[in-house]
């Protein structure tokens, strides 16, 4: 049973050059932004950037991990407030997701609100989420 102020343990993810491609392939999303330096340059950026919608599934992963098996997403939104930088490096670059359960509703549900963070600082803002409990 979640209880306001649970919180959700912190859990990382790695993003790599390779992942931004393979998320290219699935998305259809092959903006140069995401994997050509001088084109990320060009348009005033610092470098490659991680595309917003992986950096939003990760945080939806992680919060489906915490929920366990059966609960359910029922609601789910967020802001991009600061692009992720992806070196090209086998490291890549490193995101960490955690939040606090807020609300418990009278049907069972949970609002949560999530952090997501690359190198200390907030990638996505006001990034929550209702959880439907396990039938």
């Amino acid at each position: 049973m979640i209880r306001p102020g649970d919180e959700l343990p912190t859990r990382t993810f790695r993003i790599t050059r390779e992942d931004l491609v393979r998320y290219a392939a699935a998305s259809g999303d092959h903006n140069p932004i995401h994997w050509s330096d001088s084109r990320a340059s060009a348009v005033g950026l610092p470098g490659v950037i991680a595309h917003g919608m992986l950096s939003m599934g990760l945080a939806a992963t992680a919060l489906t991990e915490w929920a366990g098996p059966g609960a359910a997403v029922v609601e789910y939104g967020t802001r991009f407030s600061r692009p992720v930088i992806v070196p090209d490096t086998a490291d890549g670059v490193e995101i960490a997701v955690d939040g606090t359960a807020g609300e418990v509703r009278e049907d069972g549900s949970v609002r949560v609100e999530l952090t997501v963070r690359c190198a200390g600082r907030k990638v996505l803002a006001r990034t929550r989420a209702v959880l439907s409990p396990a039938p």
